[in-house]
């Protein structure tokens, strides 16, 4: 069944296996979801928080660390949750649009959020 599964579109490895819905490679880890390689040249990367974890659309985090907003005397303090996160791919590496109760609608950077 492995001659039908496509290479890692990451490093090309032709071991790729199955692993529930997803398909991943042994080589460098990549995971990827099987309808999607006819989508990868346009797509952006997978998006990772800061530890690493893997980002997906409906996904809660958790700021790690105080941020300044522009037009507000208090900023995002380190430790605030932000529930149902979509993925996008957005401007300077806001890759996060999500509501923020008392902020309302912005985007965040992956690399200032982590997994709850």
């Amino acid at each position: 069944m492995s001659e039908n599964l496509p290479p890692c579109p990451e490093c090309s490895s032709v071991h790729a296996y199955e692993m529930g819905a997803l398909l991943v490679c042994p080589e460098c880890g990549h995971e990827w979801s099987p309808g999607s390689e006819a989508d990868q040249e346009g797509a952006s990367a997978v998006v990772r928080d800061a530890v690493g974890n893997v980002l997906v659309d409906g996904d809660t985090v958790t700021v790690i660390k105080t941020l300044k907003v522009k037009g507000s005397p208090t900023g995002i303090k380190s430790g605030t949750k932000v529930r149902n996160i979509r993925i996008v791919d957005g401007v300077d590496g806001h890759d996060i649009d999500c509501k923020i109760d008392g902020f309302g609608a912005m985007q965040l950077k992956s690399s200032v959020v982590k997994k709850a």
